[in-house]
């Protein structure tokens, strides 16, 4: 990736998160899961501003994802 594309995208993660607010934070229903033909569920992370946050196994969006974190007691939050 070039010094330009990830500089622009640094800008846009940072204008969309920086200084936001989590006001929710539970898993995809069965039901939203299968409309997007996902096997798995992901977490989905709601913020103040109602950008919802869902994080996918790639770009296209072809499965849930996981979400590694630096916490000790959850190294890791799964895909259910």
């Amino acid at each position: 990736m070039s010094n330009n594309t990830e500089q622009r995208w640094n800008n846009t993660a940072s204008k969309m998160l920086v200084g936001r607010t989590i006001t929710k934070a539970e898993y995809l229903s069965a039901d939203e899961a299968k409309s997007l033909d996902w096997f798995y569920r992901s977490l989905v992370i709601t913020l103040d501003d109602g950008t919802v946050l869902i994080p996918m196994s790639d770009d296209e969006g072809n499965n849930a994802g996981a979400i590694m974190t630096t916490n000790e007691g959850c190294p890791v939050i799964p895909v259910i």
